[in-house]
């Protein structure tokens, strides 16, 4: 382990106790968010983002463990240990040069070189290698014997072992890897059958392509090798072979004569039939590895962002999943979000029930005393908002002429970003649909709303996903939600652990409440996993609302250390204990109770009391396991107790004078939100139902190297057109001087 410690110290540039106590505190079962949050004494303060890192080497490291010893047992299984080879896989730590060392041992096929082996050419092999015989030949007649029928055949099976060791050796492939990480290039050309076909239009940029390999962006790499998949395209990486030769015979050849031709010839063979095919393969890999990495990790910066977007809190909202002719879906939810009401209404041709869906609509706002609407942003959404409007409007002034006290106000959001600030008004929004279809028709929709079909569970989504982005988009496979790219295309595995991470982090962050979060969010609190969210609903449903997090305790298999994971950050409002609605850890409540006596009061007073919390030193009260981190954290708890990480909803709309791609005319500058970051710049939302992309040399006027330190997920920006590809629906824009 310490080993292990020194390794990821050393290659994340952090202190080593701290990473080795980390690595301790995985071991013991601790998540990320824990350690992060609650034991910041034994990191030294690091966050969540370099817990995540050590954990990720730190299993990184102990896979490579288990290869070493795969590679150890099979080496000694041979008889071909030795002291040296055991020193030096004990001493690397680099999967390359790993698998560098072991591959003369590695069992493989029955190649050209194992049956010369068989027929006892490998002396004459080693002696062609020395190159000091004047007449090879006649040396290897002493080899025809047996399945060697004559001198070309023996010369052509030592050839075919000095090629086979040539694509062993690990200089020469160090070799090759540095003439390739120098001057690769990748060339796509596209398969010539598939030319002229629909799918292939979408690859044009790559049908006679190539590009150097090291500069080649993770998107166009992974556009090609999505084409190549297809059967489009056929992707190669290759470097300069005459280069390559030249270096490995530089190391191989020596002297003159027959001997030197001969060798000459193997290394030829062994570079082109063996070591390259071998190190492009490696390049693929890794290139593709690097660009899934990036992609990766653009999709969850993408995702944190979403899971993190502004909440509106607990409002009785109607939801509404525009239509045309199949109708809007209409739902009236109460401030936990539970379905009150459903209809349908067909303000839209070509059912055209325009007065009929008005008067519905005034009805079920005042019945359900809905507060906001959020409306999703899918087909017929800009047509469905103007008709909310003019409802609004209308009813605002009858109420008006009847003298009620109630009014309408509107505002508009981007996917939950904004509202007006009319605190009486029935409140106007728009709300992504990225993934509404998927969690309506999933078994956890189902089992939600077994008797209510696709339509009514999709209209439920939008709603909740206004009221609390995080606790509803944690229902949908993030692959499905909208950003990324080329998300179906990486590592599977690798994308879903790193997705589960960032909702795991984000969840926590925000914290929950114990009484109203679903199963499913409950599924990402720190220590709690499915079973025991499960249980937890179970509970909650048969004896009622949690009153005090000890409750928790009697949770079946909640045992002590599920309870120290996830206590911190599960809320319950109005308990009896203020700091059960705090993100105080109860481990740490006997130290804010002592604050309180020796403040001469009760917990609940030092919450509200300004200046009995400033009166406190801190100081005092460093020891038994507590430090000042997790002091200095107490006392800002004390002071915004439970408070949400996240920011408010802000203004928004879109220009009223455009609505389709056809409106748009290049120098216009128009209001919109950021739907989607790729590491080759931002999609953002104007209103004409195809998003417009503002490249990465269009985000400012200086060099941007991550859209992210420019731009986040639904921020309100403004842009100016620079093109409009009506054919291909392809608009560009710029935030250049806008």
């Amino acid at each position: 382990m310490n080993i292990f410690a020194q390794i990821i110290a050393k290659e994340l540039q952090l202190p080593q106790e701290g990473v080795e106590n980390t690595l301790k505190l995985l071991d013991d079962g601790c998540t990320i968010p824990f350690i992060s949050r609650y034991r910041k004494e034994r990191t030294g303060g690091l966050d969540e983002i370099q817990i995540a890192k050590i954990s990720d080497l730190g299993e990184r490291l102990k896979e490579m463990q288990k290869r070493k010893e795969t590679i150890v047992k099979t080496i000694t299984e041979q008889g071909r240990m030795t002291d040296e080879l055991q020193q030096r896989i004990d001493a690397t730590w680099n999967p390359t040069e790993l698998e560098d060392i072991y591959l003369p041992f590695k069992p493989k096929r029955r190649t050209r070189a194992q049956v010369a082996r068989e027929q006892g050419l490998e002396p004459l092999a080693e002696i062609l290698l020395m190159q000091r015989e004047q007449n090879p030949q006649k040396v290897a007649e002493r080899f025809v014997r047996g399945e060697v029928k004559d001198v070309e055949g023996a010369l052509q099976g030592a050839k075919d072992i000095i090629a086979e060791m040539v694509s062993e050796d690990e200089i020469s492939r160090q070799q090759v890897r540095q003439q390739f990480r120098r001057d690769a290039v990748i060339r796509s050309k596209v398969v010539a059958k598939k030319k002229e076909t629909d799918e292939a239009a979408k690859y044009y940029d790559y049908f006679d392509f190539e590009e150097p390999l090291r500069r080649c962006s993770s998107h166009r790499l992974l556009a090609m090798r999505r084409g190549e998949t297809e059967g489009i395209l056929r992707v190669s990486i290759t470097t300069n072979d005459e280069q390559c030769i030249e270096r490995l015979e530089r190391h191989y050849l020596r002297g003159y004569g027959s001997c030197r031709q001969i060798v000459s010839e193997a290394v030829k063979d062994g570079y082109k039939r063996l070591l390259c095919p071998s190190i492009e393969t490696e390049f693929a890999t890794s290139s593709k590895e690097q660009a899934d990495d990036e992609a990766i990790k653009v999709f969850t910066e993408n995702l944190r962002q979403l899971l993190l977007a502004a909440p509106l809190g607990q409002k009785r909202v109607m939801g509404i999943d525009p239509g045309f002719r199949t109708g809007c879906k209409v739902v009236c939810l109460d401030a936990q979000g539970n379905l009150l009401h459903h209809e349908a209404i067909f303000p839209h041709p070509p059912v055209n029930h325009r007065m009929q869906a008005t008067m519905h609509l005034q009805q079920m706002i005042s019945d359900y005393n809905i507060e906001a609407i959020a409306i999703g942003n899918g087909t017929a959404s800009r047509e469905t908002k103007h008709f909310v409007e003019d409802v609004l409007q209308n009813s605002r002034g009858l109420l008006a002429e009847k003298g009620s006290k109630k009014s309408f106000g509107e505002g508009l959001s981007a996917a939950s970003s904004s509202q007006r600030n009319d605190d009486s008004g029935v409140r106007l929004y728009v709300v992504s649909e990225d993934g509404a279809s998927i969690y309506s028709a999933s078994k956890l929709a189902r089992d939600e709303f077994p008797d209510k079909d696709v339509t009514v569970r999709g209209a439920v989504s939008i709603g909740r996903r206004l009221m609390d982005p995080l606790a509803e988009l944690v229902k949908i496979d993030p692959k499905s939600i909208g950003v990324g790219q080329y998300q179906h295309d990486v590592d599977q595995a690798k994308l879903k652990h790193s997705l589960d991470q960032t909702v795991e982090l984000c969840v926590n962050s925000v914290g929950i409440d114990l009484n109203t979060a679903s199963q499913q969010l409950l599924t990402y609190v720190s220590g709690v996993g499915a079973t025991l969210a499960k249980n937890i609903v179970d509970y909650r449903r048969e004896h009622g609302a949690f009153t005090g997090r000890e409750q928790l305790k009697k949770v079946p298999r909640l045992g002590p250390a599920a309870f120290e994971q996830c206590a911190g950050f599960l809320r319950i409002r109005n308990a009896k204990n203020p700091l059960d609605d705090s993100a105080v850890h109860p481990e740490s409540y006997a130290v804010v109770e002592r604050m309180a006596n020796d403040c001469g009061c009760t917990v609940a007073e030092l919450i509200s009391n300004k200046e009995k919390r400033e009166s406190i030193d801190v100081n005092r009260y460093v020891g038994d396991g507590i430090g000042l981190p997790t002091l200095n954290d107490i006392m800002n708890e004390l002071e915004k107790p439970g408070r949400d990480p996240r920011k408010q909803i802000e203004e928004f709309d879109f220009d009223p004078n455009v609505k389709e791609i056809d409106d748009l005319v290049e120098g216009m500058v128009l209001h919109g939100f950021v739907t989607n970051i790729t590491n080759f710049g931002a999609f953002v939302d104007i209103g004409v139902h195809h998003d417009g992309l503002v490249h990465i040399s269009q985000l400012a006027n200086r060099y941007v190297k991550d859209p992210n330190d420019v731009v986040h997920i639904h921020q309100h920006v403004m842009v100016k057109v620079i093109g409009v590809d009506r054919r291909r629906n392809r608009i560009s824009l710029s935030m250049k001087e806008v």
